[in-house]
């Protein structure tokens, strides 16, 4: 799969709709911006530090698309009177493969955006996007990874319908802790 998709997400009663779509040059500033956030780079393995970084970024984000086994969506808010859209977070459907039973989901969501149902939202739009498009290929779940530090994330696992399965031991240096697997399948 290679052509771009958007995805809508409706607003809740407390946020703007949100829109998902794959990310592109104009988002490098946002990103650039957005990764200040020390505790974003804490969780991130990726170090966007100024615009080269971004575009070089962004550009990894478009290939591994057109490579079809790696979706990665910049999330954006709706801001009540503009017509621009605002960079609140991003969501990455990994390791997708025909045959395969099992991908990967992953997520940040900028600082400003935090504690208002972004992720969740978002992710349930990912997740039901995901099993529509690659169940006939053989998809039938979706693993969530995080580490046991990190109970904001097991917060929008939960949230997000995606049950505990087990503790995953660390594996540094991209995952320096022992983490939860979280799991949601088809019939979920």
């Amino acid at each position: 799969m290679s052509a771009p998709v958007e995805l809508q997400v409706a607003a809740s009663p407390v946020s703007p709709p949100l829109v998902l779509r794959p990310w592109s040059m104009k988002d490098v500033a946002a990103l650039v911006e957005v990764n200040r956030d020390p505790a974003l780079r804490r969780w991130s393995n990726s170090v966007v530090d100024n615009d080269a970084d971004g575009a070089r970024w962004v550009q990894a984000q478009q290939q591994d698309w057109a490579a079809g086994n790696r979706f990665c969506f910049a999330v954006l808010e709706a801001q009540p009177g503009s017509v621009r859209e605002q960079l609140v977070g991003n969501l990455v459907l990994k390791e997708v493969a025909s045959g395969k039973p099992a991908a990967e989901v992953g997520y940040w969501t900028a600082a400003h955006a935090r504690a208002r149902g972004v992720a969740p939202r978002a992710l349930e739009a990912l997740t039901n996007w995901a099993f529509d498009t690659f169940a006939a290929d053989g998809l039938e779940r979706l693993e969530l990874r995080h580490q046991v530090d990190n109970p904001a994330s097991c917060r929008v696992a939960q949230k997000s319908r995606y049950d505990f399965d087990t503790i995953l031991p660390a594996a540094p240096p991209s995952f320096p802790r022992d983490g939860h697997l979280h799991i949601r399948r088809t019939s979920a």
